[in-house]
């Protein structure tokens, strides 16, 4: 069987890793990817060496797999827990085995006994029986599949069973980035696994071609009616309780008052602003917002960036009253700060919080329910089927999931009547659906339902490969739609379905997260249409990774992934589905429409913004282009350039848009360069030009004129040297009139994109904090327009720290430690630019005044290094400490001054 790519470097990667001798390794590899080949290669090894070979998985689906994949290979396999095939393959929860047998399986081996026992010791018989026969099998591998779920459930308890087994190797298989790791599951993953020994991305697995390339895309809906008015009628009170916020009646000392001591008039002693962004980055993030909103003066030493260019979020509200209540009225016996305590208890629960004595806390909220489960959320996965269908035709096969069959829960009171109460479930999607096509099946743990024809062809179907077991099926027919009925369980019915499905006999297959997402394969899948409120990142990779398998039968295949999100923009909770998208696309690279791999929701569209949804004015033409996209799956793998060489790092980009037209403009493909050998600004903002040929000319002119005298007055060359000199006075005179006015046109304009850029990035390196400087710099430009700047051949927190301190000095000022200058010069008349161009200087009319960045602004030795950087890049500069009574009185004026007017926000970007 043929190795791909991946698959061939993780096993040469273990190789050196048991060479080393080491006896534990963890690979990481997308789904798709082959992660069981790897694991059954590893595993033939070990075999012919002597060892036997234990499979735990997390659930009977991935079990199989192993066993059937490893007859493939000619492997002896077995479900035994008595070990005694070369292979064997069981689950997880056949090791955590405790109490009484016939107890909830599911028990979770990581509630610990009251009594403080170990695990093992709460094992029942036959978990213990396996442990034993695990201690005596000999030389062992135990491989671990999609070992995350060990870090979520069964990992304590794993680790009491390894403790026994030290001579042991252990495998670790997972689809799950390590960066996505909480610090205790970091720290868990060192026990059980070891160091990760290979590690590949998904954008490297499909630019080798071995996953299909993919567009993310989303598809906006509000509310409806109904729904709309119960949550505009929820937010009423809230909204009240913000509108008294900003008077002065409410407490003894009121909310922005209390702001202000707070955050801005702190007192001698108090935390300085980056120790407090530093211990709450979240109330950080809230006040600096509420600054943004006209609430809030500017703390000092506070710098505004993409994230807090918007007004407060509900979270924002909760975190500063949060911050209130804690630090003054829950303190107070004054009746005026009970008042404001009872109207904050009052108005919380709209927005699903709660004030209790221990402070504000966060509840089940209804707004949450609502938008989740919002019937327009069903209608739009209508409206993308019948998209998808007119893309695709027959080859059509689309996984529509959600997370629930139905809706367990009953609907509260005050939901009744708002929402059907079976909305958002897999039946209530299938019920929408049957009534626009016939081609489409629901399947999960309990059920087989759809249209009566649709079903009858599923057992017809079934009647090829098992009659009897099609003879024992009925179609039993319903309001809505039908259901198949008979003696048969999801391990039969699921192979059924997904076959049928793959051969076409049905399109659209709706399901739950549970049956489709982890463990389930078919590889004609082209695409997913999300209606899920999951977002850890073990149920993103694993339900992203259902359609990204290649098809032998389409080796074109691209697949097309769909997000249905719900905002109500009047609500201040109403947008919480697209705070979920957010989640759902943190840390996982998809291509853009430039074509650059990026991560979140910036490769959806580049108008995006992880801290806001788009108006409900744009919702109509954002699906219309994600429509257009979806429709164009030429596009979509070209932007993938599929076979091209590659990195597999991540960077960070700066992104600038220009707010008009004609700022910050680089020629597309313009070379980036420094100025001209010989241009300089002075201190004191005195510009001079010093290039060889003007030198030379004014030798030319003198020796000219000297010859003319030397020879004498009667001398028939004196004319000819005469004309010479005034040819050659009237040549350097040209040559200084050109550069005065090419230096007053370079005084007038704003600095460049790459000119900034590589200012940063010089001084940076120079300072010690990057490797690379301005050489390392890469400037695109975007079809809109903009600009796409970062630093390569770094790690990534060093294009980090580039972007952080690029976006500073391309923001509007804020609170600087230190401010820089550049010349501006007004309209020169002819004689000033001959002046200008000889003499070399020119004392200029204004100067321009722009923010340090922080990273370059805490010391004073760093700022004079980025002033040096400056200097070169963009010109003759003055530097200002603004705690300096100078630099105060020009901050004080500056401050909010938008000098490139310019929009920058950093995105994450693979290459």
């Amino acid at each position: 069987m043929r190795l791909r790519v991946h698959q061939q470097r993780a096993l040469t990667a273990l190789g050196t890793a048991w060479d080393a001798g080491h006896s534990r390794a963890w690979v990481v590899l997308p789904p798709g990817v082959g992660k069981t080949l790897v694991g059954l290669e590893t595993a033939q090894e070990a075999i012919d060496d002597g060892a036997k070979v234990v499979v735990l998985s997390p659930n009977t689906a991935i079990q199989g797999q192993w066993l059937r994949q490893a007859a493939a290979l000619g492997l002896d396999g077995s479900l035994s827990r008595d070990l005694d095939a070369d292979l064997t393959s069981l689950t997880y929860q056949s090791v955590a085995v405790f109490g009484d047998p016939d107890d909830d399986p599911d028990d979770d081996p990581d509630d610990e006994a009251e009594t403080g026992e170990s695990h093992l010791a709460r094992l029942h018989d036959n978990g213990r029986a396996l442990v034993s026969a695990l201690r005596t099998a000999g030389p062992l591998l135990l491989v671990l599949d999609e070992c995350h779920h060990l870090l979520e459930v069964w990992g304590e308890l794993l680790g009491e069973i390894l403790q026994l087994l030290p001579d042991a190797r252990v495998l670790g298989l997972t689809a799950t980035p390590p960066e996505a790791l909480t610090k205790e599951e970091s720290a868990l993953v060192g026990t059980l696994f070891g160091e990760i020994v290979f590690s590949t991305s998904i954008p490297a697995v499909v630019r080798e071609g071995d996953l299909a390339p993919f567009a993310d895309l989303v598809w906006l809906t509000a509310p409806t009616p109904s729904e709309r008015e119960w949550l505009r009628g929820s937010a009423e009170r809230f909204e009240e309780l913000l509108t008294a916020l900003t008077s002065a009646d409410l407490g003894t000392v009121p909310f922005l008052t209390w702001l202000d001591r707070r955050f801005v008039a702190r007192s001698d002693g108090a935390p300085t602003w980056g120790e407090l962004a530093k211990a709450s980055p979240d109330l950080a993030t809230a006040a600096l917002r509420a600054h943004h909103r006209g609430l809030l003066a500017l703390p000092e030493g506070a710098t505004l960036t993409e994230a807090h260019r918007r007004d407060p979020s509900a979270e924002d509200w909760v975190a500063l009253i949060g911050d209130w209540v804690r630090g003054h009225l829950a303190a107070s016996e004054a009746e005026a700060d009970q008042e404001a305590l009872a109207a904050i208890k009052q108005a919380l629960p709209a927005v699903g919080y709660s004030l209790t004595r221990r402070g504000i806390r966060p509840g089940r909220s209804p707004v949450d329910r609502v938008l989740a489960r919002s019937e327009a959320k069903t209608t739009a996965t209508a409206a993308i089927v019948a998209h998808e269908r007119l893309a695709h035709g027959d080859s059509l096969r689309l996984l529509v999931v959600t997370d629930h069959e139905r809706a367990s829960a009953t609907l509260p009171v005050d939901l009744r009547g708002v929402i059907a109460e079976q909305a958002g479930s897999a039946r209530a999607v299938l019920t929408t659906l049957c009534a626009h096509t016939d081609d489409v099946l629901l399947v999960t743990g309990a059920t087989v339902a759809g249209p009566a024809a649709t079903l009858s062809a599923l057992v017809a179907h079934i009647a090829e490969s098992d009659p009897a077991l099609a003879a024992g099926l009925a179609v039993e027919p319903g309001e809505a739609y039908a259901r198949l009925v008979g003696r048969w369980g999801s391990r039969q019915w699921v192979g059924h379905v997904t076959r049928f499905f793959e051969a076409g006999g049905c399109r659209v297959l709706v399901g739950t997260r549970g049956l489709l997402g982890e463990g389930w394969d078919a590889r004609s899948v082209t695409g997913i249409v999300d209606l899920t409120a999951a977002t850890t990142s073990t149920a993103v990779v694993q339900l992203r990774g259902r359609s990204l398998r290649t098809d032998p039968e389409r080796p074109d295949k691209v697949a097309v992934n769909w997000t249905v999100v719900c905002v109500e923009e009047e609500h201040p909770r109403g947008d919480n589905d697209w705070k979920r998208l957010v989640r759902k696309h943190t840390g996982f690279f998809g291509a853009d429409e430039d074509g650059s791999v990026v991560d979140g929701v910036g490769h959806i569209d580049e108008s995006f913004s992880p801290y806001a949804a788009p108006p409900e004015s744009d919702f109509e033409t954002v699906n219309a282009r994600m429509v257009a996209r979806s429709e164009d799956r030429t596009a979509i793998r070209e932007r993938w350039r599929i076979g091209e060489a590659y990195a597999d790092v991540a960077g960070r980009t700066v992104r600038v848009r220009l707010r008009r037209a004609g700022v910050l403009r680089t020629p597309a493909g313009a070379v980036l360069a420094p100025r001209p050998p010989g241009f300089r600004l002075l201190e004191g903002r005195v510009p001079e030009w010093r290039l060889p040929a003007k030198g030379a000319l004014a030798a030319a002119v003198l020796v000219s004129i000297g010859l003319a005298v030397a020879l004498g007055a009667g001398s028939g060359a004196t004319p000819l040297l005469g004309g010479v000199a005034g040819g050659l006075w009237a040549l350097w005179a040209a040559y200084a009139y050109r550069d005065g006015t090419r230096i007053a046109s370079q005084l007038r304009r704003r600095p460049t994109v790459g000119a900034v850029g590589a200012a940063v990035a010089d001084a940076l390196n120079a300072i010690g904090q990057t490797t690379v400087g301005a050489d390392g710099l890469e400037i695109a430009v975007d079809s809109d327009g903009s600009y796409r700047l970062h630093l390569t051949g770094v790690p990534e927190e060093e294009s980090a720290l580039f972007a952080a301190s690029l976006e500073e000095a391309l923001s509007p000022i804020a609170a600087p430690r230190y401010l820089i200058s550049r010349p501006v010069l007004g309209d020169l008349s002819p004689l000033e630019r001959l002046r200008l161009g000889i003499s070399g200087g020119h004392t200029a009319e204004r100067e321009a005044w722009h923010a340090v960045p922080s990273s370059l602004g805490r010391r004073a030795a760093d700022a004079k290094v980025f002033r040096t950087a400056w200097e070169h890049w963009v010109g003759g500069s003055s530097l200002l400490y603004t705690a300096s009574p100078e630099g105060a009185g020009v901050l004080a004026a500056q401050r909010g001054a938008d000098p490139f007017d310019v929009t920058a926000v950093i995105r994450r970007h693979w290459s």
